[in-house]
């Protein structure tokens, strides 16, 4: 936006109408970050008809009692009341036994035993089945309150609102799937075989990856222009963005939404809170931690899209629409338009910023080579600031190396203020300089360019991402282009802020949640935006600076200097008061993630940490950084920290072998492997010299065709009876086989030369984490 004949020598009156106009910004940043927050928890004595977080804590509290892992005792009791519960609010509910399996993204294949429990609650005329989706089972690690017991109190609450309110059109279908945290086997058994299943339908998923905060509505299926139209008729907490969808679908990350979705036969919308990320997976996600206004906002959403949908016609919503929309936040509401209109605006920015570019050249404001050289400068900013803040990062991690195996820190408030202070810092300073070779224009109508330029790229890359930076450079191309036409700093003052103002509700709320989302250890992906967003806000910022440099009085540079060195301080002070508040203590402990492995072919037992700076505590465990010499679950395919480790008394798994024929060619060898102590979990690694393996069957189901064609099998089962495991393999060849079998189970507590860990250090929110595993080699000729 020109700023040269409008700004300077403002003198105080000018940087006063500055303070003002980003007092303004700021006053505009918060309530549009306020407005993402979510409402009081309604009490135990609210209407029957709603929703209330009092009642669904309670659920919780009896659900995240105790750790309760698939196919655990003390998951069995949480499937039992869960069946009672639904029973008693007169749905028809049934557990669905079963084996699931699937190949994950890393190309291993996970299969395990589950019990999923189902409830029908029918419709008086049904178009379509509304599936309710939460997962029942925990991590080894922790009690799972947020995830997934407040999903699964969710639900139970809701359909207790339903019941006593008037019927509803659409079945609705209450799926509490097991083995989530495991491989997600609870969904796909559902989608494999349950006959509700089998026409597909409209998907409603709750998760967690926190305790707290906005539920975010952040995955959708493909085509979700009507699904997204609902969600903002309905939803009265409509916290979303598009472009969560587009990060999202980039990232290796699956729910149990992932797996119906890719079943091909469904739609829907996946929500999960995202806030302290610290206790994620961990013993501290406790029905205690847990944000019972969170709780309201997810159930009050919850509840109100299953009425709207349960009233609609599903059959147009359970097919993809022609495209995806574009949404976001915008003071509680949610802002939406047709995805086809996303070039039209791309282009519109781009147009308008070409329009801006003749328009300062036309009025002297900055010619061509000027502008030119603004533009090329702005990268400077663009790359030095979101490194900033990654070095912020590291800088925290030498502090404070506790931080380092962590998403975010426990209480990360005063760290996100310094990121977005050092973020001003870095671009404010670059301006200041820039402004004083250029003028003022031409870094301000660079950082325009980039925003339209990048509108144009996301608009062919991640469409639903572009409206970030399309909206912000469409406003200030279009308002710069219009200040350049006076020289009247009032309509100058009046562009700055309303071009600001646009950029800061368009991009403030998804900063917000982006820092949630990734954590300060991807910090730079959040500072990229707050870039983004202090480039937009050049033009107000200029009216705190002095003038061009032929009118620039006395001192005039240092007082310049003083609005980058105010963000810097801001930026320190609030570092300082992050290291001051969020201490490590025994509610807020240090992760640690260790594991035993004791391979009994070789007689060798070893610590084994996946820490990439093993902390104090695990560091006197491991010495050494590798690969493991054989494969083992969660430890495969990666550098580990390693150390020695004593032989414990631990019996490997028996390998019994049961038949072994020749069928059209090829061997046929049935064997039971069998666990000798409570386990969790067995791997089975078969390989066959010089031969193939061709098919499988584990427990009945038949091993995805992803683990076979090759020369060895990798299958990782969970939850298998103590009884053992019967598998079947189909091997061609003459080559000797041999099956290794691996078991885990959780608790280090007995092995020899293990310490509990001090008060303030605590196993960390990772499947590996305290895994005691047990391999052997059986020789199958």
């Amino acid at each position: 936006m020109p700023a040269e004949r409008c700004s300077s020598g403002g003198g105080r009156a000018g940087r006063a109408a500055g303070l003002v106009v980003l007092a303004f910004l700021l006053g505009l940043t918060g309530w549009s970050v306020a407005a993402l927050q979510p409402p009081a928890a309604a009490s135990a004595d609210a209407p029957a008809q709603d929703f209330s977080a009092t009642r669904a804590y309670a659920h919780v509290e009896q659900i995240a009692q105790e750790r309760h892992t698939a196919g655990s005792e003390a998951d069995r009791r949480v499937v039992d009341g869960l069946v009672q519960t639904l029973a008693d609010l007169g749905l028809d509910t049934r557990v669905q036994h079963g084996v699931g399996a699937r190949q994950t993204r890393s190309g291993e294949t996970r299969m395990a035993r589950v019990e999923n429990v189902v409830g029908v609650l029918p419709g008086s005329d049904s178009t379509g089945r509304l599936f309710l989706m939460a997962h029942h089972d925990s991590v080894e690690t922790g009690p799972g309150a947020a995830d997934d017991a407040a999903g699964v109190a969710t639900l139970l609450e809701s359909v207790r609102a339903l019941t006593v309110g008037p019927r509803l059109r659409n079945d609705v279908v209450v799926v509490l799937t097991d083995a989530e945290e495991a491989c997600l086997c609870g969904a796909e058994a559902f989608a494999f075989s349950h006959p509700l299943a089998g026409a597909g339908g409209v998907v409603l998923n709750f998760e967690a990856r926190g305790t707290t905060g906005p539920p975010v509505m952040f995955e959708t299926s493909e085509g979700n222009a009507d699904l997204a139209d609902a969600f903002a008729e309905a939803a009265p907490h409509p916290v979303a963005s598009s472009v969560a969808v587009e990060v999202y679908r980039a990232l290796p990350n699956d729910t149990d939404f992932s797996v119906l979705l890719a079943d091909g036969e469904f739609t829907g919308l996946n929500t999960a809170f995202i806030e302290g990320a610290a206790a994620y997976h961990t013993a501290q996600d406790t029905p205690a931690r847990l944000d019972q206004r969170t709780l309201q906002a997810m159930g009050d959403n919850a509840l109100a899209m299953t009425r709207h949908l349960g009233t609609r016609d599903l059959a147009p919503l359970a097919s993809p629409a022609e495209d995806d929309a574009t949404y976001f936040p915008l003071l509680g509401r949610l802002v939406r338009y047709s995805g086809t209109l996303v070039w039209p605006l791309a282009g519109a920015a781009l147009a308008a910023t070409a329009l801006l570019v003749l328009a300062v050249r036309r009025r002297g404001l900055s010619s061509t080579r000027r502008t030119a050289a603004g533009v090329v400068l702005t990268v400077v900013p663009l790359v030095a600031a979101p490194f900033a803040v990654q070095g912020l990062w590291w800088l925290l991690i030498a502090v404070r190396p506790g931080y380092a195996s962590m998403i975010d820190p426990w209480r990360p408030g005063g760290y996100r203020l310094a990121a977005v202070a050092l973020v001003l810092a870095v671009v404010l300073l670059w301006y200041a300089l820039v402004r004083r070779w250029l003028g003022p224009t031409a870094p301000a109508v660079g950082g325009v360019v980039w925003l339209a330029v990048l509108a144009a790229v996301l608009a062919q890359y991640a469409p639903g991402g572009s409206y970030l930076v399309a909206l912000p450079a469409l406003a200030g191309a279009a308002l710069g282009a219009s200040a350049a036409l006076t020289s009247s700093r009032v309509v100058y003052g009046l562009a700055a802020l309303l071009s600001g103002g646009v950029a800061v509700l368009v991009l403030a709320p998804t900063v917000f949640l982006f820092f949630p989302a990734l954590g300060l250890r991807t910090g730079a992906a959040p500072a990229a935006l707050i870039t983004l967003l202090a480039l937009a806000l050049l033009p107000a910022f200029e009216l705190l600076f002095t003038g061009p440099d032929r009118e620039r009085p006395r001192g005039g540079w240092l007082g310049d200097a003083a609005v980058p060195v105010t963000a810097l301080f801001v930026a320190v002070a609030c570092t300082a008061a992050g290291l001051m508040v969020d201490g490590f203590d025994e509610a807020h402990p240090v992760p640690s993630q260790l594991a035993y492995v004791l391979d009994a072919d070789r007689g060798q037992a070893s610590w084994v940490s996946t820490e990439k700076s093993p902390g104090t505590y695990t560091a006197g465990y491991v010495d050494r950084r590798g690969r493991m010499p054989a494969d083992y679950p969660y430890l495969a395919g990666q550098d580990v920290a390693t150390g020695p480790a004593g032989i414990a008394d631990l019996p490997a798994p028996v390998v019994t072998p049961v038949s072994d024929t020749v069928v059209g060619g090829r061997r046929e060898i049935t064997v039971r492997v069998t666990p000798q102590r409570a386990v969790r979990l067995l791997a089975l690694d078969l390989t066959v010299d010089g031969g193939t393996v061709v098919r499988a069957r584990v427990a009945g189901r038949a091993v995805p065709d992803g683990a076979l064609g090759r020369d060895r099998m990798w299958v990782v089962f969970h939850a298998p009876p103590a009884e053992g495991l019967q598998a079947r393999f189909s091997v061609e060849g003459d080559g000797a086989v041999r099956l290794r079998a691996i078991d885990g189970s959780n608790g280090l507590d007995g092995l020899p030369g293990f310490t509990p860990r001090p008060q303030g250090v605590d196993a960390a929110g990772s499947h590996g984490a305290d895994l005691v595993l047990v391999a052997a080699t059986t020789d199958l000729g």
